[in-house]
């Protein structure tokens, strides 16, 4: 299990956080629909996750298969509730939990329903319930949503996921190798040379602990890592014959 405490330092937990406070406490004429986006590898799901758990939020994944009705059934089953035959009734489920329960709704992936053309059915969701919800996805979705321009001028917010820096570094690095300590300049190598990608980050996290392990050090900087290769996500060279 992870440490939500050290999680919730990561600075676009705090980003999406405050996101999503926005749309909480909107003056009621204002739009509720608020949308997280960056490139892959940002942390964005890691982000998603957390909110969900902290402000017992329903979140789904969309799935590139996915359908109207397929978004529909996964959201009452995250909603504990069986659904309707019927995605009419199952609008009506979904709204009225929203509504009554007041819980915000995150749609994770929110590119593979612009993709089946099922955008509509997010502001439909959002007219019939009047609940705040947030969107995640890659860093090209407010460009796209603007084909939907009664959707697009319904969003409050739009937040642009920033690279992880040495900070986030420190806190993945407190989360995942709490038993070595990595110095800041080798942690803002791996933040440079990683691109602020959190994933790469914490694959390099791990690339050092297992590396101090055999050098026998609970300390470790760029000087004891020396030329030691780091994570680049890059795929290797091919070599001559």
């Amino acid at each position: 299990m992870t440490n939500n405490k050290t999680i919730a330092n990561l600075q676009n937990i705090s980003l999406c956080m405050q996101a999503i406070k926005t749309a909480q406490d909107r003056p009621q004429h204002l739009p509720g629909i608020v949308c997280f986006f960056g490139h892959s590898g940002f942390g964005k799901s890691t982000a998603a996750g957390f909110l969900a758990s902290e402000l017992n939020a329903i979140y789904v994944e969309a799935k590139s298969t996915w359908t109207q009705k397929a978004l529909l059934e996964n959201i009452l089953l995250m909603m504990g509730i069986d659904p309707a035959k019927t995605i009419n009734k199952m609008m009506d489920q979904v709204a009225q939990e929203l509504a009554i329960s007041n819980r915000p709704l995150i749609v994770d992936e929110m590119d593979h329903l612009v993709h089946k053309k099922s955008v509509e059915i997010i502001r439909d969701i959002y007219e019939s319930s009047g609940a705040p919800i947030l969107l995640i996805g890659e860093e090209r979705l407010p460009h796209k949503l603007m084909e939907w321009e009664r959707f697009h001028g319904r969003i409050l917010e739009w937040v642009q996921a920033q690279p992880a820096g040495t900070d986030d570094a420190r806190e993945l690095a407190a989360l995942f190798a709490s038993e070595i300590t990595i110095a800041d300049d080798l942690l803002g190598e791996v933040s440079r040379i990683s691109s602020g990608s959190v994933r790469r980050i914490c694959v390099n996290i791990d690339l050092i602990k297992r590396e101090s392990r055999k050098l026998g050090k609970t300390e470790i900087d760029r000087s004891v890592w020396g030329n030691r290769p780091l994570h680049t996500g890059q795929p290797p060279k091919m070599r001559g014959r």
